[in-house]
């Protein structure tokens, strides 16, 4: 029986930081927008940000927003976040900048989980699912 999905569309931007794998920045289907994790990547210099986890954060959530506006998408259109830490007690830290980020209501759905690494040793990494109809 053929496939009668659509087809998966790639995002991309060089808005914020190149892919360090076999993956997208984000694929459109179905009417949602699955992003990646990032990470505190900086996309001009590809450097990790360095200081404390509210300018890590600060750092992923405007590759998020590069990644969300290569699709004419602002971050009102997240409904589901995950945020992987290696530090839960940086919680609060993170959730305050989180706040500032996500400021349209209803916020998104969201989950946390403390993990023992993350890629290239960062501390923080948050991915999303968007809607890409409003």
């Amino acid at each position: 029986m053929p496939d009668s999905a659509p087809p998966l569309q790639k995002i991309e931007t060089d808005q914020a930081p190149a892919p360090v794998g076999p993956y997208s920045q984000a694929i459109a289907h179905c009417g949602l927008l699955f992003l990646s994790g990032q990470i505190p990547l900086d996309p001009q210099t590809n450097e990790l940000v360095q200081g404390e986890i509210e300018a890590q954060t600060q750092q992923v959530l405007n590759n998020m927003r590069a990644v969300l506006a290569a699709a004419n998408l602002t971050p009102a259109d997240v409904v589901k976040t995950t945020i992987f830490l290696t530090d839960l007690s940086l919680f609060p830290r993170v959730n305050e900048v989180y706040g500032n980020f996500f400021t349209s209501e209803p916020q998104p759905a969201r989950s946390t989980v403390e993990v023992s690494k993350l890629p290239l040793g960062v501390a923080v990494e948050i991915e999303a699912i968007a809607r890409l109809e409003k």
